[in-house]
């Protein structure tokens, strides 16, 4: 850029002045824009031990999008968290968007609610992204085919019992429904018109957020992706906890209790998935 050869130019969006870009009177080209392209949402509760990593791998995927670094915000929902998740957040230079409702749903909608970028994604805390991760979004959602979809995950470690839970529970469940995890991805507008995920549900929203985006989907002509090429690492913090082969024991138990409605059995629900050890 020539000093004193800029000229700024205001831009209108949704009929307010939002931004100034600043080109170059040889190039014409922008260089540099308010608005971000791409809005990454992190629940957290309590995840000072695993959020400083997860923002490592957001960094570098971040360094090699083709819209460069700057065009992706992250927006930290602390889900009234008691430690230094929201300010390890800022000191990373991320948004952060306080909620006090203890419930991942309402995190997620708070996180979406501040969202500016055109296309969105939900990842978990304690989880690693891909180096490639936006710009495989990126050229998912160029297609006129394609509502939004996941990325899939793997874990950080492996042993025989996960394994075997994987193969055993995972795996068909990904088969057959096409929903799967990781880093959760949608064009903003399509995620507003799935009402954002169900806060009333204590476990499973997010499983019924794909089965809306999908309707959403279908309305369109299209249809939810898979990007198994840039797989999540997901932590095996759970199974640290309980044991490798607690997921075969401990989520029958918990899904018929709760089919039961014995007591005591969603509160053991809630403190298992939203509780996380620190």
């Amino acid at each position: 850029m020539i000093p004193g050869r800029e000229l700024a130019v205001r831009v209108r969006h949704r009929g307010l002045d939002v931004t100034t870009v600043t080109l170059n009177p040889l190039s014409c080209m922008p260089t540099k824009s308010a608005l971000p392209r791409f809005s990454l949402v992190v629940p957290a509760y309590n995840e000072e031990r695993f959020l400083p990593r997860l923002l490592d791998s957001v960094d570098a995927a971040a360094r090699r999008y083709a819209h460069g670094a700057a065009a992706i915000e992250v927006i930290v929902a602390d889900n009234a968290s008691t430690d230094r998740t929201a300010a390890l957040a800022k000191e990373r230079g991320c948004r952060v968007a306080p909620v006090a409702k203890r419930s991942i749903a309402a995190a997620r909608n708070a996180g979406a609610a501040v969202a500016r970028g055109e296309f969105i994604g939900f990842v978990d805390a304690d989880m690693q992204i891909h180096p490639g991760t936006f710009d495989a979004i990126e050229r998912a959602l160029a297609s006129d085919r394609i509502v939004g979809g996941s990325t899939g995950c793997t874990l950080e470690r492996w042993s025989l019992g996960l394994s075997v839970t994987f193969v055993a529970l995972v795996i068909p469940f990904v088969w057959l429904t096409g929903f799967d995890t990781g880093v959760v991805f949608c064009r903003r507008r399509d995620f507003e018109k799935t009402g954002g995920y169900e806060e009333r549900l204590r476990i499973a929203e997010d499983v019924r957020f794909l089965v809306e985006l999908r309707r959403v989907g279908r309305k369109q002509g299209k249809r939810l992706t898979r990007l198994r090429q840039v797989k999540a690492v997901a932590s095996t913090r759970k199974f640290d906890e309980y044991g490798d082969w607690h997921y075969l024991t401990t989520i029958p138990r918990m899904a018929l209790g709760f089919l039961l409605k014995r007591p005591g059995t969603l509160r053991e629900i809630e403190r298992y998935w939203y509780e996380p050890r620190r």
